[in-house]
């Protein structure tokens, strides 16, 4: 087991309150809004606010199983580190390489969206270009100090949060007192006036599902940096109470007002519905203030999954679930050879940006659905053997525990069960399924492997 003394000895405790507060709310909204968000409201119509507020109770209840844990032992490795705990060595093993290959999946899947987004600007740049340019920056960010990244991302998603409080406030303008629309208020009839609040009927709501979660991935990272927290028993408390408001505001909010301002079924046909709303009240170039927005988001994420990836595997070093190789820091604390690590994998978004670019969203996507899941079904589980583990007076004592124990437990695990079986609903998201058990296996293989090697 990896001891709370052994971490404070070997990671820079560099991230302020402001910091994780930041890289919480980072975390909670991915590109998925900005570039998802038309695919998800095709699927469902209006009724995916319905499925936002389900999605959103589901994660909140995650976190605060998280929280319980991260606040009474703040590691880095965070849940691989509590599954290696609670589950065994081979929970550990397996929750913290698929949080790994998690984030460089979705790493490959962010790069790829930058290159669509600055093809905005520079239409004849190729998407492999941007994509290593992309890689070898935030890399170099990485490399410097846990400071660094935590000061990246938090101008980054101030940037994600403004943008899209800008696109409310305007939208409300508009919807109430007809700003830009010559003073007539528009009202909110386009929420049922193009086939009800479910045009594709409770399956289309259902279907939905798979891509909101997806979403939402990226939220737990605010338990990967309680082991690099100044204060985690007073920040990670405030970030994890704090992610159920911004699930309201900042997606239900958003993707409502789209709906308002314009019919479901024409959202994505003419442009992003963030540029045609700023377009609307007069911002001057709206298009290229979004578009910067949206690549914004994108580096966000990219930047938060080498930060993760680079710490798991750090982590699953130490506790003897990977090569030793991993398991030094540099000089000013960085998991260097982490770092470079994911970065040496993450060539592989170049290499499908160059061969299949119109293809690398969904099918990464699909991936990383799959791959959170699993992180997420982990954490539950492990929040389970945790409480069971201490005793009445030691759960008395619990700073931060999680509500309505254990039935939110169980019914958030049978929500999860039920999305991956959704995915197989869905063409493009049926790929996950079958490098999901091949995944699972490689990891079963290479278990036993250094487990015979240890006897």
């Amino acid at each position: 087991m990896l001891s709370k003394e052994h971490q404070k000895k070997k990671l820079q405790r560099g991230l302020d309150n402001r910091h994780i507060q930041l890289i919480a709310l980072g975390g909670s909204i991915g590109v998925g809004l900005f570039y998802g968000s038309s695919a998800t409201i095709q699927m469902g119509g209006p009724s995916i606010l319905l499925s936002y507020l389900v999605g959103g109770l589901v994660i909140f209840t995650i976190m605060r199983a998280l929280g319980e844990m991260a606040v009474d032992e703040p590691v880095s490795g965070s849940f691989s580190s509590y599954a290696n705990r609670y589950l065994g060595t081979f929970a550990g093993y397996l929750t913290g390489w698929t949080y790994w290959f998690m984030w460089v999946v979705v790493g490959m899947a962010e790069i790829s969206v930058v290159g669509v987004y600055v093809n905005y600007w520079f239409p004849d740049t190729p998407n492999w270009l941007v994509a290593l340019v992309v890689l070898i920056v935030f890399t170099m960010v990485n490399l410097a100090n846990v400071k660094a990244y935590g000061e990246f991302e938090f101008w980054f998603a101030l940037i994600k949060v403004v943008a899209i409080i800008g696109m409310i406030l305007f939208g409300l303008g508009i919807i109430f007192f007809g700003i830009g629309n010559g003073g007539q208020p528009i009202g909110i009839d386009n929420l049922w006036s193009h086939g009800g609040l479910l045009p594709n009927g409770i399956n289309g709501m259902i279907m939905s599902f798979v891509l909101v979660m997806f979403s939402f991935g990226g939220v737990e990272l605010v338990g990967i940096t309680a082991g690099e927290a100044k204060n985690p028993q007073r920040s990670i408390p405030k970030a994890i109470n704090n992610v159920i408001w911004r699930i309201l505001i900042f997606y239900i909010g958003a993707l409502g007002i789209m709906m308002i301002l314009y019919p479901w079924d024409k959202i994505g046909t003419n442009g992003s519905p963030f540029v045609l709303i700023f377009d609307k009240v007069g911002i001057p170039g709206a298009a290229n203030l979004i578009n910067f927005v949206v690549i914004t988001a994108a580096l966000s994420a990219f930047n938060s999954g080498l930060f993760a990836s680079g710490r798991m595997l750090y982590n699953l070093s130490l506790q003897n679930n990977g090569p030793k190789f991993f398991g030094k820091l540099s000089k000013n604390g960085s998991p260097r050879r982490g770092i470079l690590f994911s970065s040496l994998f993450l060539l592989v978004a170049v290499f499908l940006n160059y061969i299949v670019p119109e293809k690398v969203f969904m099918y990464i996507s699909a991936v990383a659905t799959v791959a959170v899941i699993t992180s997420w079904t982990i954490i539950l589980l492990t929040h389970l053997k945790f409480r069971k583990s201490k005793s009445k007076a030691e759960i008395g004592k619990l700073a931060f525990k999680m509500p309505l124990y254990p039935v939110s437990s169980y019914l958030a695990l049978a929500f999860l069960a039920f999305v991956i079986v959704l995915m197989g609903f869905i063409k493009d998201m049926r790929i996950a399924l079958i490098v999901a058990p091949i995944w699972f296996l490689i990891l079963y293989i290479g278990f036993n492997i250094k487990k015979r090697n240890n006897r």
